[in-house]
């Protein structure tokens, strides 16, 4: 699983146009590297790495947008399934089930009071096992299928893992996930029920990583790990592809997006990136990266010379990251697209996933509602321009981190079945 260079390279480091449909490109030193083998981090940067900081050596995935422009517009793209925009070679060979193409909800008043900007709601806690994890595990998974590799192992705090044990099940391949010992009882049930091999690691989801990647050196098999695997961000992406579809091939002023280690709003950054190198849209949307104040890993080092790590302390697990592993790509994109970033306190992220299912009937668990309490922020601070489009994207179910909301909950005890005893209740 060596990396090999292209043997072509003009000085100014571009490529000369080869055969393959895409290449990957290193996000800290630029090498480029052809796409026909197994792809991990760039090895010339990988032996920089350390376990304390983020790795260097990210794989981005590069397609020849020039001759895919000429031939192609967005309606074309969306008719072949965007296998133009994704590293397999036929869209059956993704699962059989509904990945994506999930709801976008337009929310026009809010707790009792209309709203002048417009605010959607997008809902991947409709994807298959109830995150949006779903989009990476099922390129992961086609393009393990399309080479003949049968096994992936991944890290996790519980979405990637049983995201990537609900896949694997729907096309009869082999998952291994390894996870900290601390991870949702909801989530780890999910792991088991798809048939997955699960192994509780004692310590942090940086430990599970970090010995998920020993796993596959040693015993060969394919790795899913967000960033690690460049295809990760390939599947996130396609959120940027429907965002653009669903709100009239348009694009939102801003999006509000949870941040962990950074994959996810890497992906959207890249899927309309991609757009706006093929000159379907003609700026980048404002991204939000919204992070815990209690895992604020990412945000906090942007544009430091030393990476300086805080221990984690937060309720939404699934963002919950002492080394974001994509934090060079996310520090590139927010530079490079004036992205802007805020963190909020675990309290405000209850009261966010309290008033998103009280107000639109949406349960997002905590990672999700991190998101939404972004947005609250920025409405609170009257930084939300009337007339604006403003969506907010919802990564996981509520269902799947029930302990996290349990000093919302108020169960009242139980009552005699009669009229009497129901009357004292509304008196």
């Amino acid at each position: 699983m060596t990396l090999r260079p292209f043997v072509e390279k003009f000085k100014n480091n571009t490529l000369k146009i080869t055969n393959n449909k895409y290449h990957y490109k290193c996000i800290n030193c630029g090498t480029q590297y052809e796409s026909s083998e197994v792809q991990y981090l760039c090895p010339e940067c990988n032996k920089q790495n350390n376990i304390s900081s983020p790795p260097k050596g990210v794989l981005k995935t590069i397609y020849n947008y020039e001759k895919i422009a000429i031939t192609k517009d967005f309606i074309s793209l969306k008719q072949n399934n965007f296998l133009d925009l994704l590293p397999i070679e036929d869209i059956q060979s993704m699962p059989n089930l509904r990945i994506g193409n999930t709801p976008l909800y337009s929310i026009g008043n809010f707790e009792n009071t209309d709203l002048p900007f417009d605010l959607y709601l997008k809902d991947d806690s409709q994807n298959p096992t109830f995150s949006f994890k779903d989009r990476a595990s099922a390129l992961v998974s086609a393009y393990a299928k399309e080479n003949g590799i049968d096994t992936i192992v991944a890290a996790s705090t519980g979405n990637a893992g049983s995201s990537l044990a609900g896949i694997c099940a729907a096309q009869k391949q082999k998952a291994i996930i390894l996870v900290p010992e601390s991870a949702p009882k909801a989530k780890l049930t999910q792991i088991v029920m798809y048939g997955a091999k699960i192994i509780p690691v004692k310590g942090t989801y940086d430990d599970a990583f970090d010995l998920s990647i020993k796993a596959s050196d040693e015993f060969g098999w394919y790795n899913r790990n967000t960033a690690y695997n460049p295809l990760t961000i390939e599947g996130k992406k396609t959120v940027a592809f429907e965002l653009y579809e669903q709100l009239g091939y348009d694009i939102p002023d801003r999006i509000f997006v949870p941040v962990g280690d950074g994959v996810i709003v890497s992906g959207v950054y890249k899927g309309f990136e991609d757009l706006l190198k093929l000159k379907i849209i003609e700026k980048m949307p404002c991204i939000v990266s919204v992070q815990s104040a209690g895992s604020d890993n990412l945000i906090r080092n942007i544009g430091q010379n030393d990476f300086a790590i805080k221990k984690s302390n937060t309720l939404a697990d699934s963002i919950s990251v002492d080394i974001p592993r994509n934090f060079y790509m996310v520090q590139d994109f927010i530079q490079k697209y004036n992205g802007e970033t805020l963190t909020i306190e675990d309290k405000d992220i209850l009261k966010a996933s309290s008033a998103l299912a009280k107000n639109t009937g949406l349960f997002a668990e905590p990672a999700a509602a991190t998101a939404f309490a972004g947005f609250l922020a920025y409405f609170e601070r009257k930084e939300i321009k009337n007339d604006s489009k403003n969506v907010i994207l919802l990564t996981g179910s509520g269902l799947k981190d029930i302990n996290s909301v349990k000093d919302l909950i108020d169960i009242p005890k139980s009552i005699h079945p009669s009229i009497s005893e129901l009357k004292k209740l509304f008196r």
